[in-house]
């Protein structure tokens, strides 16, 4: 239990704050998850954003969402290489 005031609004600020991340990074990974599995155009497009968008929120950091956008670049052109 915080003592202080500072720290009872500190615990209350980061609550908010963790369910607000929460909701962003599990619609990322549902986006992310779901244009694994179709390599879809539009679902590929969908991720990037949800990634960019997590990003720019700082749930995910810019480097981190640069990585995840590329390696599900190349695992979708793997696919649609192999379906042809």
């Amino acid at each position: 239990m915080a003592h202080s005031k500072q720290a009872q609004k500190r615990i209350r600020t980061n609550d908010k704050a963790r369910k607000a991340n929460k909701v962003v990074r599990s619609a990322m990974r549902s986006t992310v998850k779901k244009a694994g599995k179709t390599a879809a155009p539009a679902d590929q497009a969908r991720a990037q954003k949800a990634l960019d968008k997590a990003a720019k929120k700082g749930v995910l950091h810019k480097n981190a969402a640069a990585r995840k956008k590329s390696r599900l670049a190349k695992a979708l052109n793997k696919q649609r290489a192999s379906a042809k």
